[in-house]
């Protein structure tokens, strides 16, 4: 295996000292022209390339900023990477994407790996619902700002969409459309925005006069397109099945329109379907899905910005804020039917 080359190994080449081949990497306008040229001639004969990583170390500053999201396999954190990647792009920072595939064990693994690499900060969505994992990174005094996630009972920044007025617009859609039989497949309770999405679609039932009876709720363990058809099966079994569902994400609800076609349930004559997210297959669905819309390029950019303004800001001077967006209902054929 070929030996990697160190600054030590320039300095000997063009005979010079390792600060003098220091300062032409970093500071090439303090060294004259002559010893400058001599020193790049070695760093291009022998292939060196600069350690940022220890450069970094050195300084105390990484050029990395951590983003670790509930699940990559979904479209919506794609999005929200995009939008991280974009901002810190334009701050000259790059972004190491991690995935806790919702589980709070894989969680603490990232942000400990987040910390060991000194991680210039974090842009998280938890999954660990006990507030622990979050507890013990804090320690580590690396600036951190939650996503898709207000930070309740915290002191950081956050950026969110506004869940319950969102599951409200589900709801309220459904009910306008003469429906009074509501199933809401809601992914794993621990998570805040499930029980939030949920608080909104019962606000929405009480606004029409209409008893939580009305909303039936199928859990799932995740919040994936699997769940969704394994919801939708277990739907077609219930004697009064209700007619519509809200689901907690776009891709549950892509899961449960699967269910019902394999079935011969017509959507949306038999069942309407609404979803939460409006991902890019929502609109290229076999039947066009109706879906909360959420801004997710718009909330990881704003994150991304936030980590960077508390970075920047000297000592003690950061102020932390809460953003939280609104959703807006995207209305398309899976809940069109007239009742």
């Amino acid at each position: 295996m070929a030996q990697s080359v160190g600054i030590k190994d320039v300095a000997r080449a063009a005979g010079v000292s390792v600060g003098t081949v220091s300062n032409v990497i970093n500071r090439p306008d303090t060294v004259a022209s002559e010893t400058r040229a001599r020193v790049q001639s070695a760093i291009d004969r022998l292939g060196y390339v600069r350690s940022e990583s220890a450069r970094q170390l050195r300084a105390g500053r990484s050029r990395i900023m951590g983003l670790l999201v509930l699940d990559m396999g979904n479209p919506f954190f794609v999005d929200l990477a995009r939008g991280a990647e974009r901002a810190a792009r334009d701050a000259g920072l790059g972004v190491m994407v991690c995935n806790s595939a919702q589980n709070a064990g894989e969680e603490a693994e990232y942000l400990a790996l987040f910390a060991e690499q000194r991680v210039r900060g974090v842009l998280l969505t938890p999954a660990d619902a006990t507030g622990r994992n979050i507890a013990a990174f804090r320690r580590h005094g690396i600036p951190f700002v939650l996503v898709d996630r207000v930070a309740e009972g915290t002191t950081e920044c956050s950026v969110s969409v506004d869940d319950v007025a969102g599951g409200a617009l589900a709801v309220r859609h459904l009910v306008d459309a003469g429906h009074r039989s509501i199933a809401y497949v809601s992914g794993p309770p621990g998570l805040n925005q499930v029980r939030d999405r949920r608080t909104g679609a019962l606000n929405a039932l009480a606004e029409a006069g209409l008893g939580p009876q009305c909303l039936r709720e199928l859990p799932t363990e995740r919040l994936d397109v699997a769940a969704g058809r394994d919801a939708g099966a277990r739907l077609l079994g219930l004697a009064d099945r209700p007619t519509a569902v809200f689901c907690a994400n776009d891709l549950l609800a892509l899961g449960v329109l699967q269910a019902m076609y394999a079935a011969g349930v017509v959507v949306p004559d038999d069942l309407a379907i609404v979803g939460y997210d409006d991902i890019e297959f929502a609109a290229a669905a076999a039947v066009p899905l109706t879906s909360v819309r959420q801004p997710a390029v718009t909330m990881g950019a704003l994150a991304a910005e936030l980590l960077l303004e508390e970075t920047e800001a000297p000592n003690g001077t950061h102020e932390h804020r809460r953003v939280v967006l609104q959703p807006e209902l995207v209305v398309r054929r899976s809940s069109l039917a007239a009742r």
